[in-house]
């Protein structure tokens, strides 16, 4: 059973950084993804990853965000840079397995996720 865990949330000024990370199967068939919530809104899409690390990006984080992982430490990676208040939000790390190397990743088709870490960004 394939377990998700985040850290490295925290409180920011806009225009600051913050790095996440999570432990996922970072070297098996999966896309890998990261996620955000705000309360009374729908979880949306932020960044994805293949398994051949094919990355996709919301717009509104594009040129801003950063994800990456690393195979050897088994983590994923989401550099946050030129934070606004808006990327304020509960961030999830999610998972789901593919049948082949390279398969494209879909948002819809995360079913493996984190408990969350919490990111405020203040103005």
């Amino acid at each position: 059973q394939v377990q998700l865990a985040e850290s490295g949330g925290g409180s920011v000024e806009a225009g600051g950084s913050l790095r996440l990370s999570c432990k996922a199967p970072t070297a098996e068939r999966y896309c890998l993804g990261w996620f955000r919530q705000v309360p009374q809104k729908e979880r949306e899409g932020v960044a994805l990853i293949g398994s051949t690390s094919d990355t996709e990006y919301a717009n509104y984080v594009k040129g801003r965000f950063t994800i990456s992982k690393d195979n050897a430490r088994l983590t994923l990676f989401l550099q946050m840079n030129q934070l606004k208040p808006e990327d304020t939000a509960t961030y999830y790390c999610a998972a789901y397995a593919v049948p082949y190397w390279g398969n494209s990743c879909r948002w819809g088709n995360f079913d493996i996720w984190g408990q969350g870490t919490q990111v405020t960004v203040s103005s």
